[in-house]
């Protein structure tokens, strides 16, 4: 039997990888995920609207959210503060929306302590030199910005057993069709059912 509630998918990958294009076509061509928005204490864009984009925070707004564990994930980048907020992430798992949160492997880690239930999903390039030929391609990092990349890619390797699924993202169109078919298989797997299973049995053995 499906499960109504929706499934929160942590999405990591080394940097070239394409994950966040395929995050976007996952919101582009099917009607059912959500976008986990992070809040932030750096200033809105240009074009950027509060609550589209990021939740935008004073400092002492998101020290407060801290103090009352409102985060499921956070850290600190350039002297600005990026979270993932518990409360909008579970509204949208309410409404049975599949949420998408991409964060690197650590934030991932907190998120899977907080909700075990939480699905990581490391998207991997077809190689390692097809890796490199991505980073190349784009044409607007220096020889030592990728060479740091790498290195990053080499540490981040060593955290992939611990995702729950490996997709691939060789051909595009193809992968996110097979991450669109994992996340839906999701809604049927026991360990997220287990509330359903047990009020089930809980009904039979009244019979």
């Amino acid at each position: 039997m499906k499960n109504d509630k929706g499934v929160l998918v942590v999405i990591s990958g080394f940097s070239g990888c394409g994950k966040g294009t395929m995050m976007k076509e996952l919101l582009e061509n099917y009607d059912n995920y959500a976008l986990s928005i992070s809040a932030t204490t750096r200033s809105p864009r240009i074009g950027e609207v509060d609550g589209r984009e990021y939740f935008f925070k004073t400092k002492e707004e998101f020290k407060k959210m801290i103090d009352e564990q409102a985060f499921l994930e956070y850290a600190c980048y350039v002297d600005n503060y990026y979270g993932t907020p518990k409360a909008y992430v579970e509204k949208c798992l309410e409404e049975g929306k599949d949420v998408l949160l991409e964060i690197e492997i650590q934030g991932a880690h907190h998120v899977k302590e907080l909700m075990p239930e939480a699905v990581l999903i490391f998207i991997l390039p077809p190689s390692a030199e097809e890796l490199k030929n991505r980073l190349s391609g784009r044409g607007t990092e220096t020889e030592d910005v990728i060479q740091a990349r790498l290195d990053r890619a080499k540490e981040e390797a060593y955290g992939i057993e611990e995702y729950d699924y490996v997709v691939v993202n060789d051909n595009l169109e193809e992968s996110v069709a097979q991450l669109n078919a994992l996340i839906k298989s999701l809604h049927c797997d026991t360990f997220r059912n287990k509330e359903l299973i047990n009020n089930i049995r809980e009904g039979v053995n009244r019979f």
